[in-house]
């Protein structure tokens, strides 16, 4: 098992999964050129430790370990659930569509499933099947009212947390191979540019034909030396959307960066834990490129959404403000300090996207370009608004005229473009009402009552659930790196410094962040005239399991 952070998400950076990423994040493969080899370091005699302050650690956050009673029983009745949406006349038969999920090994609960064909050299036309989590799910439901206590699916190193009980996500709900699903099936077309020029998502049975890993279609596509269509001397049928993925994924990339979107290239803290021993190791990993292409499926998807909310009036963006000119300012005198060349004419997006993960100071500009990306939230929209003094609801929330403005702040700012989460309703709450909207306007149907009461409680419950996840994947990532060095106090390590913090009324930083490549840590550093981007020997001064803290000191 393993899960790795994202630079988005945290300071340090973190996108964690835990052999099921999060939806997309606006993440591209970093540059390594390929897979990275992973620099591990098993721990022995800690294992016992680490998986003791991890306990405590969920207690202290109050993150539950075990669904209720009233919950599971509704759960075991997703079969009875799933036998009648089979038989529902008002679904749309759509398993003669050849989908295919794409996920980290071992993954159970799908939400996805995609398709993708040309069309005559006009363009293609990606069938995106999304797990109908609603329909298993009922409005007020023991497995509801569950759902929002717990608001997302928390991953750890040694077993993840999940929103809904495993039958459901795991189970009936879940877009297996080969078997017969209800899903909200989303038809989009897009031009030779990778541009959506139409999109719709309808009630669908639909059946996945293959479960797919990032590598394996990593394999087919080197394999394939930037061929376009299925090799006819491969002995193993290969799905026409195998390749197409790289092909529509690339075109999307292009269209994100002609929006003005932002993708950070930041090499990912990785945690494993080893299934037979029950040892931790921790590395820096690289992305493949499929998993970029695979995102921009997602957040094709959720664009779409979005035009489609925006259109009906109701719903709810993930949203982004712009960078705060001051941090744009601060980070043009970090890239001066460290060599990197940024012309007046240059977006920060462009200048990041030319830059190399593997070379130290491009590493820790990166790093610095983190805190651009700060302030995420939910704008639900179509409701009444606060209640005044008197207890009366405010006026309709209503969108601003121009979505197209970069200062629109129901924009997200690093996909540059309105954008609703509503890809991964088995490990996030926001997706089921969003995708309800979506349902409903495209059906020409009023919106369920439900998704009205819903809309204002989302974006508190988003929020306080992604906090909890976020401290305890960081804490998490802390408590394994302790347990790699406890015991090595004195020995020195070579490092890079990714962050130095200048005390007020100081001129020389004398306390920062340090990145190590073997073992994969990244602590703060204590010393004297400490360099952004420079690479230092640094000795280990505290490791401590049951505090999750690690500290060295410059050499």
């Amino acid at each position: 098992m393993g899960f790795l952070f994202s630079p988005i998400s945290c300071p340090v950076g973190v996108w964690l999964y835990a052999y099921e990423p999060p939806d997309a994040y606006n993440r591209t493969p970093t540059r390594y050129g390929g897979r990275v080899p992973a620099r591990n370091l098993s721990l022995s005699g800690p294992s016992r430790e680490v998986t003791t302050a991890l306990a405590a650690l969920r207690e202290s956050l109050a993150i539950p370990q075990e669904f209720p009673s009233d919950v599971l029983a509704q759960a075991a009745d997703g079969q009875t659930l799933l036998d009648a949406a089979l038989a529902d006349p008002a679904r749309q038969d759509r398993r003669s569509i050849p989908l295919i999920t794409i996920d980290p090994p071992g993954s159970m609960d799908l939400d996805q499933a995609v398709h993708i064909e040309r069309q005559n050299n006009a363009g293609y036309t990606v069938h995106y099947a999304i797990a109908d989590v609603a329909y298993f799910v009922p409005a007020g439901s023991a497995i509801d009212r569950e759902s929002y206590l717990r608001g997302t699916t928390i991953y750890g190193p040694d077993y993840r947390t999940p929103l809904h009980p495993p039958a459901l996500s795991e189970g009936v709900a879940s877009l297996l191979p080969d078997q017969d699903r209800p899903a909200a099936l989303w038809t989009i077309t897009l031009s030779k540019k990778g541009e959506i020029t139409s999109a719709f998502v309808e009630r669908a049975i639909v059946r996945s034909t293959a479960r797919w890993t990032y590598d394996e279609v990593q394999d087919v596509l080197d394999a394939a030396g930037g061929e376009e269509a299925p090799n006819p001397n491969t002995s193993t049928p290969i799905p026409e959307t195998v390749y197409l993925l790289k092909t529509v994924g690339t075109l999307r990339q292009e269209a994100e960066r002609r929006r003005g979107g932002v993708s950070l290239n930041v090499p990912e803290q990785e945690v494993f834990q080893d299934p037979d021993t029950g040892e931790f190791s921790l590395a820096f990993r690289g992305l493949v490129p499929t998993e970029g292409w695979n995102a921009q499926i997602s957040l094709l998807t959720g664009i779409a959404g979005a035009q489609i909310m925006r259109e009906a009036g109701i719903g709810i963006f993930r949203t982004l403000p712009p960078a705060d000119p001051r941090d744009l300012k601060r980070l043009r005198r970090t890239a001066a300090a460290l060599g990197i060349t940024w012309n007046a004419d240059q977006s920060y997006g462009q200048v990041l996207d030319s830059l190399d993960a593997t070379n130290p100071k491009h590493a820790a500009f990166l790093n610095e370009a983190t805190t651009l990306f700060r302030g995420a939230g939910y704008h639900a929209f179509g409701i009444p608004g606060p209640a005044d003094d008197n207890g009366q609801p405010g006026p309709i929330v209503t969108l601003p005229a121009h979505p197209g403005s970069p200062k629109t702040l129901t924009r997200h700012a690093a996909i540059a473009a309105e954008y609703a989460h509503i890809t991964a309703p088995l490990r996030r709450l926001v997706d089921r009402a969003g995708t309800e909207v979506c349902l409903a306007h495209c059906a020409g149907q009023a919106v369920p009552e439900w998704v009205y009461q819903a809309l204002p409680l989302l974006p508190a419950a988003m929020t306080s659930a992604i906090k909890k996840a976020s401290s305890f994947e960081r804490q998490c990532v802390s408590i394994v790196e302790a347990a790699l060095l406890v015991g090595r106090e004195g020995e020195q390590f070579s490092a890079v410094t990714v962050d130095t913090i200048l005390a007020k009324g100081a001129t020389q930083a004398h306390r920062g962040e340090v990145v190590i490549d073997d073992p994969a840590i990244r602590a703060r550093v204590d010393g004297d005239n400490l360099e952004l981007g420079a690479r230092v020997t640094v000795t280990l001064t505290e490791a401590s399991i049951a505090e999750g803290k690690v500290r060295f000191a410059t050499s």
